[in-house]
C-alpha cells in the first residue's frame, strides 16, 4: 500500500501554529482583564477606607484641613476608578476580540482537518479500487494459465 500524503499539510501546519498564537493571545488578553479587575478592586477597596475615614473626621472635630483633604482624595480616587473601569472595558473588548480570533482559527484549523480525512477516505478508497484490480487481474490471469494447461 502506497503512503498517504497530505497535499495541503503545509496549510494544516499553518492553521494549527495560528491557532496556537490566537489561544497565546487569549490567555495574555485574559491575564490582563484579570489584573485590570485587581486594580479595580483594590481602588474601590482604597474607596471604601477613604469614605470610612470622611466619616469619622465627621465624626470627631472639625478640622478644616482634614475635611478638605478627605474631600480630596476622594475626588482623586473616584477620578482613578473612573480610569480603572475604563482599562478594565478596554481589556473586556481585546479578549473578545481574542476569543473571536481564536474561534476563527480553530473553524479554520478544523475545515482543513475535515479535507485531510477526506482526502485519506478517497486515498483508501482509491488503494482499495487498486488492489481489486490486481486481485481480478491476478485471477483472470491464473485462471487463463489453468485453461491452457487444461485445454
Amino acid at each position: 500500500m502506497a503512503r498517504f500524503r497530505y497535499k495541503m499539510q503545509n496549510i494544516l501546519s499553518i492553521k494549527e501554529k495560528m491557532e496556537t498564537q490566537a489561544k497565546q493571545a487569549f490567555a495574555d488578553a485574559k491575564r490582563r482583564l484579570d489584573h485590570e479587575v485587581e486594580e479595580l478592586d483594590a481602588l474601590l477597596a482604597r474607596k471604601r477606607e477613604i469614605e470610612q475615614h470622611a466619616v469619622e473626621v465627621l465624626q470627631g472635630e472639625l478640622d478644616m484641613h482634614e475635611i478638605e483633604d478627605s474631600q480630596m482624595a476622594r475626588i482623586v480616587i473616584d477620578q482613578k476608578i473612573s480610569e480603572q473601569r475604563l482599562r478594565v472595558s478596554r481589556a473586556e473588548t481585546a479578549l473578545e476580540n481574542s476569543r473571536a480570533q481564536l474561534e476563527e482559527a480553530v473553524k479554520e484549523r478544523k475545515t482543513h482537518e475535515k479535507l485531510k480525512e477526506k482526502q485519506f477516505d478517497e486515498f483508501v478508497r482509491e488503494e482499495s479500487r487498486a488492489e481489486s484490480k490486481t486481485i481480478d487481474e491476478l485471477t483472470t490471469y491464473t485462471y487463463g494459465q489453468k485453461v491452457t494447461e487444461n485445454g
